[in-house]
């Protein structure tokens, strides 16, 4: 998982939203061995975002194409860079990461709907080790992997640690490096 958030982050260009990223993570998960992928109107609203400006904001990137509708019961999307098949595990351990990334981004868990925030507590639950649920990252690498601006970077771990997603977290003030804690039980 936090190699795909690393490869969109470096096909992306920083502007576009985590909505869209979010869509972008998904769409990279669940394509197929074409760069097809179609997402059902249930998966679109369980996002929370708003699908059809995330769709447009990876088409102006270049990253994908909306070969139908948005509205129909499903939306098929064209991935347009062929490096995200170099990325991808195999399908069936995709489709598990996608699914583990829509539980792990759930507003009910995260604590709120913002997708900012949902999709930095994905990242952070990626990137931390499963059995102490401690992670380590450069502050630089988090702003880019997730979109987010250094002026709100504290504010959103602020946040998931009020909501209760992080039991803690610091900055290392000789490397830069953040530290974090997992809450018990993510």
């Amino acid at each position: 998982m936090g190699e795909i958030l690393s490869y969109l982050a470096a096909a992306l260009p920083a502007e576009v939203s985590a909505g869209a990223r979010l869509l972008a993570l998904q769409c990279a998960l669940r394509m197929n061995a074409y760069r097809h992928v179609e997402l059902p109107a249930g998966l679109l609203r369980s996002l929370r975002i708003d699908a059809v400006e995330a769709c447009r904001e990876l088409e102006r990137a270049r990253w994908a194409r909306v070969v139908n509708r948005l509205g129909t019961a499903r939306v098929a999307v064209e991935l347009l860079d062929a490096a995200v098949l170099a990325q991808s595990p195999a399908r069936p351990d995709r489709r598990r990461a996608a699914d583990w990334a829509l539980r792990a981004g759930c507003p009910a868990r995260i604590g709120g709907a913002e997708p900012h925030l949902r999709l930095s507590g994905v990242y952070l639950a990626a990137r931390s080790d499963p059995s102490s649920g401690e992670g380590l990252s450069e502050c630089d690498r988090i702003l880019r992997d997730c979109g987010l601006r250094d002026q709100g970077f504290h504010g959103v771990l602020s946040r998931l640690t009020a909501n209760g997603v992080l039991e803690g977290w610091r900055i290392c003030p000789d490397s830069g490096d953040v530290h974090w804690t997992l809450a018990s039980g993510r």
